[in-house]
């Protein structure tokens, strides 16, 4: 029988307050049909604080939900505070870790299992054989990979032994940078945004010079403005080789999109009909799957149509 594929929930990348994150993790450990769920700060060291005494419990109620939990690292480390907490948090215990900077590497001790994020660049099958060897047991690809690609790199971790993943539901990161985009835009500095990107809690939309919403800004960070969806692709996916599907947490209903993504999983809803409950559920979102499609990115392709029974066969 084909190996039951898993869905990741993976790090919260935007800035909410500390009961909203714990009401949502709350929901996710009780409810979500979800296998695992990474937690931890990814974006901006500055908001951890808000959360951090809240993880413990969170890990321990996810635990009793029957959720693996995985502890996600800082994106970007330039702070000598930032360094020291990457040795933290390599020292915290025995869940793995996600290494979204390479940095991280430093502080894992060699044959310590860990997992690599979308945000680490694996375009190759030499990279990814090298993760391998350094103890990489998961690897979220890029989700700016085409389908030729995917189908190359799942072979690649087949072979290494590692599990491949692709990123199927939300907005998509496309940058991270020293300088703070949100701070900026309402007339502060870094050191003093005030945590302004509190105030948007799925990031602020950007606009081209003609009205048309282009991107997204979540802090130091740039996402697409569309939402990845790629419901429509998991039975090709499937026959690729991809057995793990990564779903990014937004503040609509997450449950309701782990559970249609579990039952298209699952053989048990077409994933036309899935998508488009989907739209029903979020309709203010503009779906996109031209990186998968090799097309532009904002891009919508509508995927030949996949059977419960195609889901099942893959």
């Amino acid at each position: 029988m084909p190996e039951r594929p898993t869905i990741t929930l993976g790090p919260l990348l935007f800035n909410w307050s500390a009961d909203q994150w714990s009401d949502f993790y709350a929901r996710i450990a009780d409810e979500a049909p979800v296998d695992r769920v990474c937690l931890g700060e990814v974006v901006c060291s500055k908001r951890m604080p808000f959360y951090v005494d809240r993880i413990p419990d969170t890990i321990e109620r996810l635990h009793r939900g029957g959720k693996e939990v995985i502890l996600s690292s800082l994106a970007l480390v330039t702070l000598k505070r930032e360094r020291q907490m990457c040795a933290d948090l390599a020292a915290s215990g025995e869940l793995e870790i996600e290494v979204n900077d390479l940095t991280m590497l430093a502080h894992l001790p060699k044959g310590r299992p860990f997992s690599i994020s979308p945000l680490i660049n694996v375009y190759n099958e030499g990279t990814l054989v090298h993760l391998a060897k350094r103890g990489a047991t998961r690897l979220c690809l890029p989700p700016e990979l085409p389908m030729p690609s995917i189908e190359t790199l799942a072979r690649a971790a087949a072979s290494s032994g590692v599990v491949p993943e692709v990123w199927a539901f939300g907005r998509v990161p496309l940058a991270i940078s020293g300088r703070c985009y949100h701070a900026r835009v309402h007339g502060l500095a870094k050191d003093n945004c005030q945590f302004v990107c509190g105030k948007d809690p799925d990031g602020l939309k950007v606009e081209t010079l003609d009205g048309e919403e282009f991107l997204t800004i979540n802090g130091v960070q740039t996402l697409s403005f569309t939402h990845c969806n790629l419901l429509g692709d998991l039975g090709r996916l499937r026959a690729a080789g991809i057995t793990s599907f990564r779903i990014s947490p937004h503040s609509g209903d997450m449950v309701g999109v782990a559970d249609l993504f579990r039952r298209v999983l699952d053989g048990d809803l077409e994933d036309s009909e899935a998508t488009a409950r989907l739209a029903a559920m979020m309709p203010e979102v503009i779906f996109a799957n031209g990186f998968l499609a090799g097309a532009c990115g904002a891009d919508f392709v509508p995927s030949r149509r996949s059977s419960p029974a195609d889901i099942r066969a893959s």
